[in-house]
């Protein structure tokens, strides 16, 4: 059986995910690939352009909101944005940071994350 998000099939769906954690990265890299995406793995925001800035499609961005290198993921997403106006992006953070939901531009993630809370989330905010 070929598992579909809206008319898509979840292999051709690409998560760029965004973490300067090496276990949260590759641990959600491996959650999100063992349910059928394409998943693409960077510690910073230079690798995440680096990917946007190429022809291949990223449909949902995974960004890790405190970053190194003074560009947070929400600036990120900013930059994000104005390379693919329809990019989907969820957060995910470790911190409680006060307002950040309001600056975020899509739903925001408590790390440790559950597994099937991260993949309920992608589906839903991919199926929108």
């Amino acid at each position: 059986m070929i598992e579909t998000v809206g008319e898509r099939r979840k292999d051709a769906i690409h998560i760029l995910v965004v973490d300067d954690d090496l276990f949260y990265r590759e641990a959600m890299g491996k959650v999100l690939q063992r349910e059928g995406y394409a998943v693409s793995l960077t510690a910073d925001f230079r690798g995440a352009l680096e990917i946007l800035e190429t022809d291949q499609p990223v449909d949902l961005m995974l960004v890790d909101i405190v970053m190194p290198d003074r560009v947070n993921g929400v600036a990120l997403s900013r930059m994000a944005r104005l390379r693919r106006k329809d990019l989907k992006i969820v957060y995910v953070t470790g911190y409680n940071i006060p307002g950040i939901d309001r600056e975020a531009l899509g739903p925001v993630l408590r790390k440790p994350v559950d597994e099937a809370v991260l993949v309920e989330e992608i589906a839903k905010v991919l199926a929108e």
